[in-house]
């Protein structure tokens, strides 16, 4: 097994540290322009809504399954392939497949679209799925070129386009729609500019994929044997991909058929707010696949094994602060974010966020099971998480309404993470689960749970974030007081400073302290 040279570790740190900034700034951009959109829409639709949230389902759904897997094989099989020749092959079977199937998706909805709108009772859900299917074709084909530039480490594509450009042509022409019916935006308005959202975006990333591409890999011959190889990695990760949607939506769907429409509202609002906890490790892992593959290539296993410790240590910061005020102050964080009719129905969101941040510190486990090519156990264990997450619900929801959902999907989610994890650690001790970063876990964590469930502080809402930073830096200075420092947070330390163009004095200084043989002049 090759050994991990420090110039190595550094590079892949940095393109860790790099692309999971910006890919978290871009979803909280995300996060907010589609939270405005979703208002102004409840606001003008009224009754509509419902069908309009039907139809964005069924589109997330089919656009998640309809790359049949090719969003996670080409980023893992980019990186890992040996020649360009290769690449050009994979490349170029991604977009004539995933074209093909983009194609075929919404051509399928489309003409379903009347049959299925019968079928429930609501011509208007059939009149949408009408606009959804154009939109579908667009958003496969955008997630497919996204995948081909993750496969080369570059995550600007999916933080500009997917992330900020999409939501934002969709708010801005939600508004514009106005002019068609002055001082309302109407159902068809709504439909017409996100399926043009779509297009629009779409159409900015070929020329993006027209512009960049060549730079990433030249024109060439292929190697046509490369095409098998990725189509048959790509066949169970198809399954994964229909699994995982099954997962995120399984029970929210179990929910709306025992206790209709307003319990759903009530279990999506908390569960948006605990998924929040897993953008960071999320940002991570979407970085990380290409990265890890890079490694594997040359038998590094023991890069894989420190970047994936290490970023789930640091990401800690990110999480750990949210599942505080999220589980201890659930109440006023609902209405900090919600409004006062929220801030009472609190046990969906402290079930669902311990289950979130229980995922975010098992690390990105499926993404490493995908870099060492381990897709066929992935599949499995979706399909395990998936089957837990319906059964679940289907016990639950009847008896305890929107907490058996919430059950239901934390269970599910562990479960998912921790076979992924449990086998990469078995075949190629890949886990987080180190000195380092379990000791400032519980010094950091026990003593504030106790705190606030003891004593049960009354904080305002504009305290919320506030404590909350005050809460990632108690972590940092526990770090540091407990020595949990090793050469993976030296190597990030320096890729942090590469990032920036200059080094941070305050940081090395404390580092000297608690590293022997401190940090590098």
């Amino acid at each position: 097994m090759a050994t991990a040279s420090g110039s190595e570790l550094r590079d892949g740190l940095s393109t860790v540290t790099r692309g999971t900034i910006y890919l978290i700034v871009a979803t909280f951009v995300f996060v907010l322009l589609s939270f405005v959109a979703r208002v102004l829409i409840v606001r003008s639709i009224g009754s509509d809504w419902g069908s309009f949230s039907f139809g964005f389902t069924a589109a997330g759904v089919l656009a998640a399954v309809g790359s049949l897997g090719l969003s996670l094989a080409v980023p893992r099989s980019l990186p890992y392939s040996t020649s360009d020749a290769e690449r050009r092959t994979i490349v170029r079977t991604s977009f004539v497949v995933g074209g093909t199937a983009a194609g075929v998706s919404a051509a399928a909805l489309g003409v379903a679209a009347p049959f299925i709108g019968g079928a429930l009772g609501s011509p208007e859900i059939g009149f949408g799925l009408e606009f959804f299917a154009i939109a579908v074709g667009f958003q496969i084909a955008a997630n497919l070129i996204a995948a081909v530039f993750q496969g080369f480490a570059d995550v600007l594509p999916n933080a500009i386009f997917v992330q900020v450009v999409n939501p934002a042509l969709f708010l801005i022409l939600l508004v514009g729609s106005t002019a068609l019916a002055p001082g309302k935006i109407t159902y068809e308005g709504a439909l017409v500019t996100y399926a043009l959202s779509a297009a629009l975006t779409a159409g900015g990333l070929i020329a993006y994929a027209v512009w960049r591409l060549p730079r990433r890999l030249p024109a060439g011959p292929g190697a046509p044997e490369a095409r098998g190889r990725l189509l048959r990695f790509a066949a169970p990760l198809f399954v994964v991909g229909a699994m995982s949607t099954l997962l995120g939506s399984g029970d929210t769907l179990i929910l709306g058929v025992y206790r209709g429409a307003t319990a759903v509202g009530v279990y999506t609002a908390s569960l948006t707010l605990a998924r929040l906890v897993q953008v960071g490790i999320n940002a991570a892992a979407y970085v990380f696949l290409p990265v890890a593959s890079r490694f594997l290539r040359v038998g590094n296993t023991r890069a894989v094994q420190l970047t994936y410790a290490t970023v789930t240590k640091w990401l800690a910061v990110f999480s750990m602060p949210l599942l505080f005020l999220f589980f201890l102050l659930p109440g006023a964080s609902l209405g900090f974010v919600y409004g006062p009719a929220y801030a009472s129905t609190t046990l969906p969101l402290q079930i669902t966020v311990l289950g979130a941040f229980v995922t975010t510190i098992l690390g990105p486990s499926t993404f490493a099971q995908v870099a060492f090519g381990y897709a066929r156990p992935l599949a499995y264990n979706s399909i395990a998480a998936a089957a837990a997450d319906v059964v679940l619900a289907v016990v639950l929801v009847p008896r305890l309404g929107y907490v058996g959902s919430a059950i239901a999907w934390s269970t599910a989610a562990i479960l998912l993470a921790g076979l992924s994890l449990a086998q990469v650690s078995a075949s190629e001790k890949v886990h987080p689960f180190r000195r380092d970063f379990v000791v400032p876990l519980a010094v950091t964590g026990i003593p504030v749970a106790a705190f606030f469930l003891l004593l049960r502080p009354t904080v305002p809402w504009w305290g919320l974030p506030p404590l909350g930073l005050g809460l990632a830096g108690l972590f940092v200075l526990v770090v540091l007081a407990t020595r949990s420092i090793d050469d993976g947070d030296r190597l990030l330390l320096e890729a942090v400073e590469r990032l920036l163009g200059r080094r941070i004095p305050f940081v090395r200084s404390l580092g000297r302290r608690v590293i022997r043989g401190g940090l590098r002049p």
